[in-house]
């Protein structure tokens, strides 16, 4: 939940301990507040503050309402779940209280919580929580927004956000354009279901490119795109933005089965045809609860759609029962919060890098923030036109993002702490690191510098050419690539295969093991496939599957250089974007001459042969994921391509079968089953490579 709101002053008095101290009735009254601003602004989708700037002052709150009773009061946030009710739709009364979840933010407070639980139980004060075999459901915790759906007599009739938890929204046109909630169940007369609805980081970021297209800011995140899409007066719009559910919870049931624990409910709501989170678990110790936690804290990233945590509930009901709840949260549930990906810091400065291609790129120089583990210092901004949007100045604090490999972005601004007078940040006309003007291509929303001999396009390029995904020379990183240009040893990525070693070994720092094991990298790039070579040369558009193809289909560099883009585009995989784009590169005079200094270093021009073994696999698509014990990675992507058959990255309707080997991708997977894709162990995948038949599936 990402709550964001009015002041970070305010928030950082929190690690002032003196201004409570001194007068905590006045810090509890700022801090009451606070909570309230930023809570409404929340759950209007407009936040100002991460999640963990939130969690930070309500955390505060509680403690200063523990320390002191005096100061308790009924109308205090710490009592109330969710927020008001929008006067956009109708209110809607639930027939039982949609509760908040307390929060536990690492293994300690979470372990107080199950000892705090046992205790209620009376197990005894010298239980070892850790092996008490209790019973517990583990969960995934969604980044979305709560929903309540009732069902009567087989049929959808309301949708509900949880409001203030007593009142909620009735959103139920927008519910019924969400693909995967069942609008007609075999259902008890009355049965109401709980769960989140969230917007899939692939549709997010889907969105956020059209958004960029049209000159629009970029959604801050997945959940308040969600929430915002959710609460449209137009549900046309709500259809067109890709949501999704999970049910995570039973409320009011008449005439339902008799079921005695959490797990089995959830159960039977898949049965009954709901989207229940697979990545569920029953486990019967506190142990076990904390092996769920350390695996999705390092798994987090593996799913198609955003966690910021685990829910662990008691499994059994009558237990729920017996332990039963606070003013706002059941006693039998704890969230434990995954560390937060948002954070706030102070932008010191914008630069502008020049990429490979001449992009120029503005990226936020930060004072040093840990999110989601690590520490950031630069954060990108995207494009011009994204920083106008979200007026970010040096000067400002500004609310940073980062999820996990994905390059550290900055949010937005938090105005009202905006220093007075602060001048806004313009783009700049000329290369930073050339001074040639820069150019914007009409219909882009990119800026470039097009001058070919702009060092830090040089720098850049033969950076990518060297790295590991394209040509792979070991030990010509960016410092040594920078010492080597300017050094003039080296101007292009075609004069890595002629360097004068002589003058490499009058540099200080390179003694003959260096220089040995730098030539012999070089050497060995040589014999690289020709489309590493063509990933290498950094031609927009081409990517390594595309260049595969190229390679195959031609056989040999000097054909491609002639080819038409017509013949180009007619390869299965390449198109005419990507065909246009190779033209136009090989018609520079530029890459003709790099092709010349390949030729003269040895470098390999030739394409693959064709394969002689049946193409069993053509026109099919197999997805590899998991480890095998007769294939490595590329192996298994040889075997497929060697075949005839593809093997793209990831699982899509146009899949013929995924072969799933020991730690599969979950989020592959998942996608199997819900587009009811074959899956094959290693014996199935080695039957498909002999006949082309995907087993099981013969008859079909």
């Amino acid at each position: 939940m990402c709550r964001q709101g009015s002041s970070i002053a305010s928030v950082f008095v929190a690690k002032n301990p003196s201004a409570a101290e001194s007068d905590p009735a006045k810090r509890v009254a700022e801090l009451r507040d606070l909570v309230r601003y930023h809570r409404d602004r929340y759950y209007n989708d407009e936040p100002e503050l991460p999640d963990a700037d939130f969690d930070a002052l309500f955390s505060e709150l509680e403690a200063l309402e523990a320390e002191h009773p005096e100061l308790a009061d009924d109308t205090s946030p710490t009592a109330e779940v969710g927020a008001p009710t929008s006067a956009t739709f109708a209110p809607v009364e639930h027939a039982m209280p949609m509760m908040s979840l307390d929060n536990s933010f690492d293994e300690d407070e979470l372990s107080g919580w199950a000892e705090r639980m046992a205790r209620g139980l009376e197990l005894g004060d010298d239980v070892d929580i850790a092996s008490a075999e209790i019973g517990y459901v583990c969960e995934l915790k969604i980044d979305g927004l709560a929903l309540s759906l009732r069902y009567e007599n087989g049929q959808l009739v309301q949708g509900a956000t949880r409001g203030n938890g007593r009142v909620g929204d009735d959103i139920t046109a927008n519910i019924r354009t969400i693909v995967g909630i069942p609008h007609e169940i075999d259902g008890p007369p009355v049965l109401e279901v709980r769960g989140e609805v969230y917007m899939p980081v692939a549709t997010f970021e889907k969105l956020n490119e059209a958004q960029e297209a049209a000159g629009l800011p970029r959604y801050a995140n997945p959940r308040n795109t969600a929430a915002g899409s959710l609460r449209q007066k137009d549900p046309t719009i709500t259809a067109s933005r890709g949501l999704a559910f999970w049910a995570y919870q039973l409320g009011q049931v008449e005439g339902g089965p008799e079921l005695t624990g959490h797990g089995a409910a959830l159960d039977w709501l898949g049965e009954l045809g709901f989207p229940v989170n697979p990545e569920r678990r029953v486990v019967e110790t506190f142990s076990e609860v904390l092996d769920y936690t350390r695996h999705w804290h390092e798994h987090r990233h593996d799913l198609g759609y955003e966690i910021d945590g685990a829910v662990i509930k008691v499994d059994s009901l009558a237990t729920q029962r017996s332990l039963g709840s606070t003013s706002r949260a059941p006693r039998w549930a704890m969230a434990y919060k995954l560390p937060p990906e948002e954070k706030t810091t102070t932008l010191l400065d914008i630069h502008v890098s020049i990429g490979r291609t001449g992009k120029a790129t503005p990226f936020a120089v930060l004072e040093p923030v840990v999110v989601a583990g690590s520490t950031v210092q630069m954060a990108t901004l995207h494009n011009a036109d994204q920083v106008a949007l979200k007026d970010v100045r040096p000067g400002d604090t500004v609310t940073v993002r980062k999820a996990g490999d994905v390059i550290p972005e900055v949010l937005r601004p938090v105005l009202s702490e905006r220093p007075e007078g602060l001048p806004e940040w313009v783009f700049p006309t000329n290369c930073p690191a050339c001074a040639e003007l820069l150019v914007r291509p009409e219909d882009e929303a990119h800026t470039f510098c097009v001058n070919p001999t702009c060092p830090a396009r040089q720098q850049t390029q033969i950076e990518y050419f060297a790295s590991r995904g394209a040509m792979d020379i070991d030990g010509m990183g960016e410092s040594r690539v920078a010492l080597f240009i300017e050094q003039d040893l080296i101007a292009d990525v075609g004069d890595l295969f002629s360097i004068d070693w002589d003058r490499v070994a009058q540099l200080e720092g390179f003694g003959q093991t260096s220089i040995d094991n730098l030539q012999s990298a070089i050497a060995a790039a040589t014999q690289r496939p020709l489309a590493s070579l063509l990933v290498g040369l950094g031609i927009r558009h081409l990517g390594p599957s595309g260049a595969e193809s190229l390679a195959s289909a031609f056989g040999h560099l000097d054909p491609i250089m002639e080819a038409s883009a017509e013949e180009m585009a007619a390869i299965d995989g390449v198109g005419p974007v990507i065909a246009a784009s190779v033209k136009s590169y090989f018609e520079s005079p530029k890459a003709r001459e790099l092709v010349e200094k390949f030729r003269a270093g040895g470098v390999n021009l030739e394409g693959p042969e064709r394969s002689e073994m049946p193409q069993v696999l053509e026109g099919l698509s197999i997805v590899v994921t998991g480890s095998l014990e007769g294939f490595s990675r590329d192996g298994a992507a040889d075997a497929i391509k060697g075949r005839g058959g593809k093997n793209p990255g990831s699982v899509s309707k146009k899949t013929t079968a995924v072969v799933v080997g020991s730690d599969p991708g979950a989020s592959k997977v998942t996608k199997a089953e819900d587009l009811g894709i074959p899956m094959l162990d290693e014996a199935g995948f080695l039957s498909l490579l002999e006949t082309g038949v995907v087993p099981g599936a013969a008859d079909d």
